[in-house]
């Protein structure tokens, strides 16, 4: 499929190469021309020198035709403009903004805009790789509401069925990663194993409790 991003940064000059490694087309917009450097040499796509909100640069970029688009400048303005444009306008589902004032996620989200906060994702893999253990965020919602979370449980917890784990701390179950391989736990029939990783989803405020009640031993009835 045929992809537009704009902004040729670190992080758009990454994305046009991996689409273009998957076999998509695609085309990268950037009001510096000097931006382009950032593409390797043997970059196939479409280089467009504009912003990405003006309808002639969108349509030499090849929006009409454009599964995605994705706006990753350094302006936040820029993004959310350039992202709506290209829904409202050319009716482009598939877009997504980065921004770095998470405090506008919230708005954004409204708009029908699905954004990337820059700065509380980086924070959070951050926080994943310095907290030992304990709740450490995958994802948030852009509001910060809603948590996916990788959670420490006491071995007192190993045997117990999922069901019953969610029931005692008030939370659902995601998934687990099993060996390396990602499992979707059946209602009344999966059980915690030894060496399961744990991820749950839940709201953000109560991340915590969820915390407290899995680190510590269950109670007898649990089992």
């Amino acid at each position: 499929m045929h992809i537009v991003i704009m902004g040729c940064g670190r992080v758009g000059s990454t994305l046009a190469h991996i689409l273009e490694d998957s076999g998509h087309s695609v085309a990268i917009i950037d009001r510096d021309p000097q931006a382009f450097r950032r593409l390797r040499a043997g970059f196939r796509g479409r280089r467009v020198t504009g912003v990405g909100f003006d309808r002639d640069v969108l349509e030499e970029a090849g929006i009409e035709s454009a599964a995605a688009y994705v706006a990753v400048s350094s302006g936040d303005n820029s993004n959310i403009i350039s992202a709506r444009v290209a829904r409202e306008t050319f009716g482009v589902d598939n877009v997504v903004a980065r921004i770095y004032d998470s405090r506008r996620a919230e708005v954004y989200q409204r708009l029908g805009i699905p954004t990337v906060a820059t700065v509380r994702w980086t924070a959070d893999q951050i926080l994943r790789r310095v907290l030992p253990e304990g709740a450490e965020p995958l994802w948030r919602d852009p509001t910060g509401a809603v948590t996916l979370a990788e959670v420490a449980y006491h071995p007192g917890w190993i045997g117990i069925r999922i069901s019953q784990l969610e029931e005692t701390a008030a939370t659902r179950v995601a998934f687990l990663n099993r060996m390396g391989e990602a499992l979707i736990p059946k209602k009344g029939e999966t059980v915690l194993q030894e060496g399961d990783i744990l991820h749950v989803i839940a709201a953000d405020n109560d991340m915590d409790r969820i915390n407290k009640v899995l680190s510590a031993a269950p109670e007898e009835e649990s089992h």
